[in-house]
């Protein structure tokens, strides 16, 4: 069993005292060490002719690790563990989004301005002419962050409280890497045609809607119902954004091991949102032999238990198998794994079984469907969802610029060429010359990936006829 690195999502603050003698620093760091904790910042807050005071952050990998760690250095005995927290947690305190005034209102002419009188003549400007809303309030930049909280992160049906958290990080998202605003709504309903009621109802404020954490079927079928009822742009990023990494990823993976779209087989597992959505934009990118694998095996079109969504991707039994085929039957010479499902699905074995390059996409988060240090010596590229690898395919690099690019031309609606020409403009930010088993998509902090995707959508929107401006 590999042992999970220790990273900052599992990061815990120390607040120590010791005396002020030589040896008691390098004393608490090696306790922690023993252990396996990573120490990062060390700050000295304090210090006396008796004591000094530091404030140190360790990154563990689970809480019981990071109560290991905590009880490590209380074992330690001139030296006092005065509080210990837990960073994530800290760093969630009172919420991690606020609403903040654009102008300053200093002056009685400012108040009279911004609200009344002043303002009816702003409101009457747009009941006049409606399209004026786009110019004179956020709805210009403001996306709606829509979940029911049925399906948080891979956690499962935790509810709409529960949901606030990951929306409110979405927010941020979508703020910093787009320079977009957008607010959280989560809704305390999980039926899809009152999920789609209560998005109508609010749709005015928003100039675009991000649908998130909903599980499939119920989400495509939100999807599509206000994709028909809503003149601005829906996108459901649990399907769409992720598609279009994987797509940019795999681009530059086939780069590397010198293969071609139409050539491969590839065998996706995951018949969920995320697992169609990617098929579906990897079949029109020019993907002829894909296998989709659920939690009962190989989707074949001799079961009787499949909805239409994977009924769609049905494809014959292989040769030589009884009953249901299974993941491992799929994987044998498939040139590309690519798992959006869950923990420890595929082994080393399976992997083996590949064809010669293979490329490995173990997204399963936290943990992926299969280590990367198991298979490290057999696969040409592998790739994660996780920030600790190389190769993380996250969706911060499509839905803030694929959002900034339709709201700054006011597309009515996605398509799939703006999709395909995102994930193009992600993957063309590593020249040919720069492409590697552990460089195939650039950094989420690259100032460029916001920037060219939201050109590329742009340009897709005005060919497809759904820009208006």
């Amino acid at each position: 069993m590999v042992t999970l690195t220790p990273n900052p999502s599992f990061s815990v603050t120390l607040r120590v005292q010791m005396p002020n003698q030589v040896g008691m620093l390098s004393q608490v760091i090696q306790a922690i060490a023993s252990v396996g904790g990573n120490v990062g910042n060390i700050e000295l807050v304090e210090q006396t002719r008796q004591h000094t005071l530091r404030v140190i952050t360790v990154d563990t990998s689970s809480l019981e690790h990071a109560d290991q760690v905590i009880g490590a250095v209380k074992e330690l005995g001139d030296i006092t563990v005065l509080e210990a927290s837990d960073r994530t947690f800290d760093l969630h305190q009172g919420g991690k989004i606020s609403v903040t005034s654009k102008i300053s209102l200093e002056r009685q002419s400012d108040l009279a301005m911004a609200y009344t009188p002043g303002v009816g003549r702003v409101c009457k400007a747009i009941a006049a002419e409606p399209d004026q809303v786009y110019k004179l309030t956020v709805k210009q930049n403001m996306v709606a962050i829509v979940s029911d909280g049925s399906a948080i992160l891979g956690l499962g049906n935790l509810g709409p409280e529960a949901a606030m958290p990951v929306m409110e990080g979405k927010a941020m998202l979508f703020k910093e890497f787009g320079g977009v605003d957008a607010f959280p709504i989560c809704v305390a309903t999980q039926d899809a045609d009152e999920i789609v009621e209560t998005v109508k109802r609010i749709a005015p404020v928003f100039g675009g809607v991000n649908l998130e954490d909903i599980t499939a079927p119920r989400c495509f079928e939100v999807e599509q119902k206000l994709r028909e009822a809503l003149d601005i742009p829906v996108f459901h990023d649990d399907q769409h954004g992720t598609a279009v990494v994987s797509l940019a990823a795999l681009t530059n993976a086939l780069r590397f091991v010198g293969k071609g779209l139409g050539d491969i087989r590839i065998v996706i597992n995951g018949a969920g949102a995320a697992g169609i959505a990617i098929a579906q934009l990897l079949q029109t990118a020019g993907v002829n032999q894909l296998w989709m694998c659920d939690s009962k095996g190989l989707i074949t079109s001799d079961r009787a238990d499949l909805n239409p969504s994977k009924r769609a991707f049905a494809v014959p039994k292989p040769p030589n198998v009884t009953g249901n085929a299974t993941l491992a039957d799929a994987m044998k010479s498939a040139d590309v794994f690519l798992g959006v499902s869950v923990p420890g699905m595929v082994t080393p074995e399976m992997v083996a079984s590949m064809a010669p390059k293979p490329i490995v996409f173990a997204m399963a988060n936290p943990i992926p469907e299969i280590q990367p240090e198991l298979v490290i010596d057999q696969v040409a590229v592998m790739a994660t969802g996780r920030s600790d690898y190389p190769n993380q395919i996250n969706n911060v690099l499509a839905f803030p610029g694929i959002f900034r690019g339709a709201l700054d031309c006011r597309a009515s609606q996605f398509t799939t060429k703006m999709y395909l020409n995102a994930a193009l403009a992600i993957a063309s930010l590593i020249p040919q010359d720069e492409i590697a088993a552990d460089n195939i998509v650039p950094s989420v902090f690259d100032p460029r990936v916001a920037e060219v995707v939201s050109a590329a959508v742009q340009q897709a929107a005005r060919e497809d006829g759904v820009a208006r401006q």
